[in-house]
């Protein structure tokens, strides 16, 4: 009942802002229209505020939107951008009360000063700035007060609409959607304890410790719960005012670069990868020898890769860059994604004429997001099956692609990426990783060679006695069945000589 009543909020709140505008000529829209409210304002404002008033899930939908303006009219992904740190945020004397209960002391004994504005406010949680009382400078991350149950029931309406689907529509069941909300739901909960948040900071500031690329944030973890998390105070330029960094001499062009290589960086390096990168969480170093380097915030929602997943994705990204889709093919074959008894040739076929008439035109023009939205839908009579473990890195990637576009229109996120991408199949297939796995293993076969003749030995022992034991239980039974009392006594004195000479051996 609770799932329905949401169900109808939602529909009530998209009428309440002539959100049937957006959707496809029915013959019910002009009684919408006439129900509607909200007609006299941009359809992008009423948008937002919609997405707004549905809360945290829906709002970040809408930052997703924001970095996608080759697919959505500037109108509507300008208002939406608004999303990215421009949430109303919630009372900062709730906000001080969330600090104080879950740091367990006053804010005064906390803080040398707590700024009573929250200067960035987003779907699940609020920043102030604040001085520890050694003057470092810091930010304080507060979640919203009751986010958790709003998010709760939101799950539940996406999970029954999943099952729904999957019910109505078999061929929506490749799709696996069940799978993917239950993906979203467990990142959900990840960005939900802070705790976590701060592991994930850390992290990433190890793995680009010694980079020129990004910057992130020192944890104070004697000042971080599962609701308040307090980190160090990073001073830049939102990456999205390019203006103001081509004002302050940045490289535009270069900084969109360097965007795709930390991205590619990060996800095969490293197997993990900031998750949530849409630009109110990115800002740029403008002063010092930071200068043009990325900030990294936020870091609620990270993917992690397997080795398998890295090489699966390595592999087809460099056979679409070579245009070799028999591999691509192969690799789906191979990977389990589409069914066994596909034929390798016409699945080729398919992927070629999707592919060949977006590669005849220049490869700034080639819009990856488009690519695959191409794939996809040529896939579904090959029954290919979606990834849920890959459904965060595809969002990744599209925001990267958004982001790159914005900063510099004549990205080529095709040749940027190559060059990466064929330097770290030799690093992975080449002789240089057969010598660092070689050193990699040797603390392993250096303690373990000693040992072996030891090991060989008592594995002999085991199966020459495994074997005897099973001799002995044929023979057991067969004296049973025969109940004699006799033979079962010279068995067992056999048995005892046999065992002793193999010790003995």
């Amino acid at each position: 009942m609770a799932r329905l009543l949401r169900l109808l909020r939602i529909f009530a709140i998209g009428l309440r802002f002539g959100l049937h505008e957006f959707v496809p000529p029915l013959a019910g829209n002009r009684l919408l229209g006439a129900l509607a409210g909200h007609r006299g304002e941009p359809r992008g404002q009423r948008l937002r505020e919609a997405l707004e008033t549905l809360g945290p899930i829906f709002v970040k939908f809408g930052q997703v939107l924001s970095t996608r303006r080759d697919l959505v009219p500037l109108d509507i992904a300008d208002e939406l951008a608004r999303l990215q740190d421009r949430v109303p945020p919630f009372p900062p004397e709730l906000a001080r009360a969330e600090v104080e209960r879950s740091l367990g002391r006053p804010l005064e004994q906390l803080f040398a000063s707590f700024e009573r504005e929250a200067v960035a406010s987003a779907s699940i949680a609020q920043v102030h700035l604040a001085v520890l009382a050694d003057g470092r400078e810091v930010a304080v991350k507060v979640l919203r007060p009751g986010v958790e149950a709003e998010i709760a029931k939101d799950v539940l309406l996406l999970q029954t609409a999943a099952a729904l689907v999957e019910r109505l529509w078999s061929e929506v069941r490749r799709l696996k959607p069940r799978e993917v909300v239950a993906e979203f739901a467990r990142h959900l909960d990840e960005e939900l304890d802070l705790m976590r948040e701060a592991s994930n900071a850390s992290q990433l500031r190890r793995n680009f410790a010694a980079s020129a690329l990004l910057l992130v944030p020192e944890v104070h973890w004697s000042l971080c719960s599962e609701r308040v998390m307090v980190m160090q105070r990073m001073r830049g330029t939102p990456v999205s005012q390019v203006q103001a960094l081509r004002a302050q001499g940045i490289d535009i062009p270069a900084l969109a670069r360097r965007g795709v290589e930390i991205f590619f960086t990060q996800v095969f390096r490293d197997g993990f990868f900031h998750a949530d990168m849409h630009p109110g969480n990115i800002l740029v170093s403008t002063e010092g020898e930071t200068r043009g380097r990325y900030i990294a915030l936020d870091f609620g929602i990270m993917g992690t890769l397997t080795e398998v997943d890295k090489n699966y994705l390595a592999r087809n990204f460099l056979a679409f860059f070579n245009r070799d889709y028999r591999r691509v093919a192969q690799a789906h074959l191979e990977a389990g994604w589409v069914p066994a008894g596909t034929r390798v040739d016409e699945f080729e076929a398919a992927i070629r004429a999707v592919c060949e008439p977006i590669f005849a035109r220049p490869l700034k023009e080639i819009y990856f997001g488009r690519l695959l939205l191409r794939l996809f839908q040529t896939s579904r009579r090959f029954n290919v099956e979606i990834q849920p473990q890959l459904v965060l890195l595809q969002k990744t990637l599209l925001n990267i692609e958004g982001l790159g576009r914005e900063l510099d229109p004549e990205l080529d996120l095709w040749r940027t990426a190559k060059p990466y991408l064929e330097r770290w199949m030799d690093e992975q297939l080449g002789w240089r990783s057969l010598w660092r796995s070689l050193r990699q293993e040797a603390p392993y076969w250096a303690a373990t060679l000693p040992q072996l003749p030891r090991l060989v030995h008592r594995a002999l022992a085991a199966e020459r006695l495994g074997g005897v034991q099973a001799a002995l239980e044929r023979l057991a039974d067969e004296t049973a069945r025969r109940n004699d009392m006799f033979s079962a006594l010279l068995i067992i004195l056999l048995a005892a000589l046999i065992v002793g000479a193999v010790l003995l051996a």
